[in-house]
């Protein structure tokens, strides 16, 4: 009896702590887990400009369920196009060694206008996504796709996957095809992406914090004219690299290079922005808001699209101040340049919008975890594409960075 009382009451604290941190990792990954399934707190609450509030509930079976099978699902009601949106998927896994998965899925959804997704990135996500606010320029999609996930080694995931969409824009817009406008789009298209980390480590204790950077990713796309009702041909190369240089208690550089390019006839819905986050507004206080993580703040919405782009983004993260064990403001200096053209501007109809062939720089700062994880931020557009008006080329803004 002696030896049960000291189990119990020196293993059950242990158990309770572990519990504990497998909560606060799955909460911050975006779930709440129930015994056969984890419900996805991405769709609890959001909002945009054209949807309104966006709310619903989503979720996704776990291993308590099935380590072969999985299923995933999603259905969100926007207040403001009353409209239901909704997703439902499910996989087969074909080998465990490899990690790999057969996919299907069928949606009906919102997207935004001129955004890449890389097939491999994985689940991101944010209590609270700034940029989504002020996005007034979404298209509707109706997706079937069949995707294969596999690990080629531990160093390089692949993803593949054939998607059939019917694609209409929200907005007063036309494609010139063959010189009649069109404002419906069929799309069938072939997708390949690659992520590289070249020196990804298993990580075998708790002292082992080598990162995983640099990360290379590869996506390639092909629409495919004719192919069960398309009427785009046309091919998307795109690629990205992050690197974080420093150790992130200290302080640190992170590098992030991102670059596209569009061959053949190509709807604005699948060319590139350069993640604009500034509403068009007259004052600086009118467009007070709230910073992205990676978006150009000075930069207007739908002021700029591409079918060839490159971005660079430099932040140097200084050491936090270390006012108290609890209280450790941040300071992150910024540079961020874009260059794009576009080849036929003439064919997108009914929409402005400019080039960024000469080049587009702003730089600042933002203090971070001033308060309740909120900060601000100070950005400043400058070189070829400067405002006359001294207070369009300002974004000052809030940050907002809570981690578990």
């Amino acid at each position: 009896m002696q030896a049960q009382s000291f189990n119990r009451k020196y293993l059950e604290p242990s158990q309770d702590s572990i519990k504990k941190k497998a909560l606060l990792k799955s909460l911050g990954n975006g779930f709440l887990p129930f015994k056969y399934f984890n419900a996805d707190l991405r769709y609890l609450i959001k909002y945009n400009q054209y949807e309104g509030v966006r709310t619903g509930i989503g979720g996704l079976t776990n291993d308590a369920f099935s380590k072969k099978y999985r299923l995933n699902s999603y259905i969100v009601y926007g207040f403001r196009d009353h409209r239901f949106k909704y997703s439902i998927g499910g996989g087969i896994r074909l080998a465990e060694k490899t990690n790999t998965w057969l996919n299907l899925s069928y949606t009906d959804d919102l997207q935004e206008t001129g955004s890449t997704k890389f097939l491999t990135d994985k689940r991101f996500f944010q209590f609270f996504e700034p940029r989504l606010l002020n996005i007034n320029l979404f298209h509707k999609h109706i997706t079937k796709a069949i995707n294969l996930e596999h690990n080629i080694t531990t160093n390089l995931l692949s993803e593949t996957e054939f998607a059939v969409s019917n694609i209409n824009p929200t907005y007063n817009y036309s494609f010139l095809l063959n010189n009649s406008p069109i404002n419906s789009f069929h799309l069938s298209t072939a997708k390949l992406g690659l992520q590289w980390s070249p020196f990804n480590t298993l990580k075998t204790s708790k002292k082992d914090t080598k990162n995983d950077y640099p990360i290379f990713t590869l996506q390639y796309t092909k629409s495919f004219k004719n192919v069960f009702g398309s009427n785009f041909g046309f091919s998307k190369f795109d690629f990205r690299t992050l690197y974080k240089i420093g150790e992130e208690n200290g302080s640190h550089s992170e590098i992030t290079l991102v670059s596209g390019i569009a061959n053949g006839n190509t709807p604005l819905t699948h060319l590139y922005h350069a993640y604009p986050n500034n509403i068009n507004k007259e004052t600086i206080l009118q467009r007070f808001s709230v910073a992205g993580l990676n978006s150009f703040e000075t930069m207007y919405f739908n002021e700029f699209f591409s079918d060839k782009f490159a971005t660079f983004q430099w932040k140097y993260f200084l050491k936090p101040f270390n006012v108290s064990k609890r209280y450790k403001p941040q300071m992150v200096l910024i540079t961020r340049y874009a260059i794009g053209d576009m080849r036929h501007p003439e064919k997108h109809q009914n929409i402005n919008f400019g080039s960024l062939k000469s080049g587009y720089t702003e730089s600042g700062f933002e203090l971070n975890k001033l308060l309740f994880g909120f900060g601000v931020s100070f950005t400043y557009r400058y070189g070829a594409y400067h405002l006359p008006d001294f207070g369009d080329n300002v974004a000052f803004k809030f940050t907002f960075n809570v981690s578990l």
